[in-house]
């Protein structure tokens, strides 16, 4: 597993259109179904703190978590920026931390932990998902709630299908190629990317990202394993059974 370096600056340019807003909703969906509305949350793998900090707005407590100093060098000037503006009467706060979430953890328990945007796709070793699922179970109070979302198997292979995908903005582009080992699931995606500088000059930059897709029978058996109580799974940011055509899969668990 690797952290994101120059890859940071551009990242939200790249991610303009994810539905962050329907990765907060499925989060709301699931404290309502459990009863168990939370003030405290860790974000792990928080990125540049596009779900964190609009938790941290509308008044939550919020751990941000990520490997990569970059990505959370971006979260934290976006915060300072979005703080300044705020009006509403009660801001949360948010903590940016730079830990593994293979082994993180915080000298307090927390309400619930988070984990979208296929975070755990980027683990690429079975040890490295129960590690995760045991820092967080040993994270969580009684009754605490970890809720995160993975593509299945399916979609890695569409991926590697459909691939090239080619991007073309103002500001950025890329050509994306993607390589598939179909027996281990595991799929590297090649970019390259081209931004536009403060000087309007474009450069050119090289990432590589690498993904894993688990069978989601095991990664339920992996939650229980690791102490979690009851696990259900959904589909799609909804509150809804997974089909074959899913192209994410959501969990819910509860210690």
């Amino acid at each position: 597993m690797r952290s994101y370096g120059q890859f940071a600056t551009v990242y939200d340019l790249l991610m303009e259109e994810m539905p962050y807003a329907d990765w907060l909703g499925f989060a709301r969906e699931c404290w309502s179904r459990y009863g168990n509305m939370p003030a405290t949350v860790v974000d792990l793998g928080c990125g540049t703190g596009s779900i964190a900090i609009p938790l941290a707005r509308s008044g939550f407590d919020v751990y941000g978590l990520d490997l990569s100093s970059d990505m959370l060098t971006v979260a934290r000037s976006k915060w300072d920026e979005t703080a300044q503006t705020v009006t509403r009467p009660r801001q949360g706060t948010i903590r940016w931390l730079q830990q593994d979430m293979r082994e993180w953890g915080l000298q307090e328990p927390v309400d619930t932990v988070i984990s979208f945007c296929d975070c755990l796709n980027y683990l690429t070793e079975e040890a490295d998902i129960e590690a995760a699922f045991r820092a967080t179970y040993n994270g969580l109070r009684n009754g605490g709630s970890f809720l995160f979302d993975v593509h299945p198997p399916k979609q890695l292979i569409r991926y590697a299908q459909e691939q090239p995908f080619v991007l073309d903005e103002r500001e950025v582009a890329y050509i994306w190629t993607c390589e598939l080992e179909q027996e281990r699931c595991e799929i590297e995606h090649h970019l390259t990317i081209f931004a536009r500088d403060k000087d309007s000059k474009f450069y050119r930059f090289e990432e590589s990202h690498i993904q894993r897709a688990y069978d989601p029978d095991w990664i339920e058996g992996a939650l229980r394993r690791a102490g979690f109580r009851t696990v259900e799974r959904f589909a799609d940011f909804e509150l809804k059974p997974a089909s074959r055509e899913s192209e994410r899969l959501f969990f819910a668990a509860l210690k």
